[in-house]
């Protein structure tokens, strides 16, 4: 038989793995849920020229066919093909769904993605991710840009992670002040700049004077990308970089849009910062190359973990639908991405292998319905308990849970009246006292596997 390889990109984890990505995405679900978001679970599918809209996202695209297809099925059914994010099937289900849908509507989404691009660290093919959105209907207030950011940083504090860096921006301030230097092609630009990480700023200069930027516009926009402070301070700094830049004729209607801008910035960065602090920072260079935002923008990294790049991003868009008349604003964080380094880098491990806190020994075979029934009653009242697969010495039972990391073995009672249900043993300490199956209970940080911080 040939021998099975790995498919690249697809991860899988251990059991103990497993137990420290499931508490990533129950510890989510809690805070989200606390906040007032409600779950949403969408189809894995969307036709294909959805999912790729105007973008080369068709690249990215996983399409699927039956095998051995009907030759007489109807050739004019749609492509189909796996979503490689969550934000083009909430549009959908938003579109489909507005007459029963409340607004402004709160909704948290956590399911698996499939993105054809080229697997490395930190990047898979198949993976988990956890979005929050609002989206309102025909109008959405400011202060909501604040509190998805305040959610999410809330929801990565209660995670065993380093301090989680916010970098915040807005649009419209970086749009204004682009238009006051003259560039046509905002976009363009804009997609530009937020490349400064992987080519650095000779790259974007190059790159923007291809794009027939002129040099003192470059230097303008390098220089605001420059900019980086951890509170409202900046707006100083923009203010003057604005008084000697060369702005061109007639751009009062940039000069108020890169005001107002700068207001709401100011305004998020101080807000999150209240709420979680020393979590925001105003990040001039924050672009998000994606033409839909409109408002703030938020990209986020670990502390110490910069290398992995960006954890957490998203930002304020006008309409989610092609439509129109849905702004929202929502944040995405790649759970597999985060987990990964989380593993790879040892900063949470589950504190056993598995969910069992008792392993009820069996004396011999001819007595396992006993133990069967000690370890019923146990887990009756919660208790994660396994029966031992056989009879063997009761050392080697106890090997059997130290190597499964149980912490618990329980001695059915020998029959000599001293104790109806037998004693338990802690394999850590050595204690070993008489015990009831109907009231003994294992200490609270026992019940259940603990994610502890490495």
């Amino acid at each position: 038989m040939a021998r099975v390889q790995p498919l690249s990109g697809f991860p899988e984890w251990t059991p103990q793995e497993r137990l420290v990505e499931a508490h990533v995405i129950g510890t989510l679900r809690e805070v989200f849920a606390l906040h007032g978001f409600g779950e949403i679970e969408t189809r894995v599918v969307e036709p294909v020229e959805r999912l790729a809209g105007d973008s080369d996202a068709s690249k990215e695209i996983y399409a699927i066919g039956r095998l051995n297809a009907d030759p007489d099925a109807d050739r004019k059914e749609a492509k189909l093909g796996l979503h490689f994010d969550l934000t083009v099937p909430f549009a959908r289900y938003v579109e489909e769904n507005q007459g029963r849908l409340q607004f402004p509507f709160r909704r948290y989404q956590i399911q698996k993605v499939w993105r054809g691009e080229r697997p490395q660290e930190g990047r898979f093919r198949e993976f988990y991710q956890a979005d929050i959105d609002v989206v309102g209907r025909d109008t959405l207030p400011e202060h909501l840009e604040a509190e998805v950011a305040i959610v999410m940083a809330r929801a990565l504090r209660a995670l065993p992670l380093p301090p989680a860096r916010m970098h915040l921006n807005n649009r419209g301030l970086v749009e204004g002040f682009y238009r006051g230097v003259g560039i046509v092609d905002v976009a363009g630009a804009l997609r530009s700049v937020d490349k400064l990480d992987k080519i650095g700023p000779d790259g974007v200069r190059e790159e923007l004077h291809g794009k027939g930027v002129n040099p003192e516009a470059v230097d303008a926009i390098l220089e605001l990308a420059a900019i980086q402070t951890p509170d409202g301070s900046f707006v100083d700094l923009v203010e003057a970089l604005w008084d000697h830049s060369p702005i061109v004729e007639g751009a009062d209607d940039a000069r108020e849009q890169f005001d107002r801008g700068a207001r709401s910035l100011a305004a998020l960065v101080d807000a999150v910062n209240a709420a979680v602090p020393e979590t925001a920072i105003a990040d001039l260079r924050i672009a998000r190359g994606l033409d839909y935002y409109t408002g703030a923008v938020y990209e986020t990294v670990l502390e110490g973990h910069e290398d992995l790049g960006s954890i957490c991003s998203g930002g304020r868009y006008d309409s989610l639908v092609a439509g129109g008349g849905f702004p929202g604003v929502g944040m995405s964080i790649g759970v597999s991405r985060l987990v990964s380094r989380m593993l790879g880098a040892g900063l949470a491990t589950a504190s056993r292998s598995v969910p069992q806190a008792v392993l009820v020994a069996v004396t011999d075979e001819e007595h396992r319905a006993a133990s069967t029934a000690i370890a019923d009653r146990l887990r009756t009242r919660g208790i994660p308990t396994e029966v031992s697969p056989n009879a063997a010495k009761f050392g080697k039972q106890i090997q059997y849970a130290d190597r499964r990391g149980i912490p618990f073995v329980w001695f059915p009672a020998a029959g000599d009246g001293t104790s109806p249900d037998g004693e338990v043993k802690d394999i850590r300490s050595g204690e070993q006292t008489p015990a009831d199956a109907d009231a003994w209970v294992p200490p609270t940080e026992d019940l259940n596997p603990r994610i502890v911080r490495g």
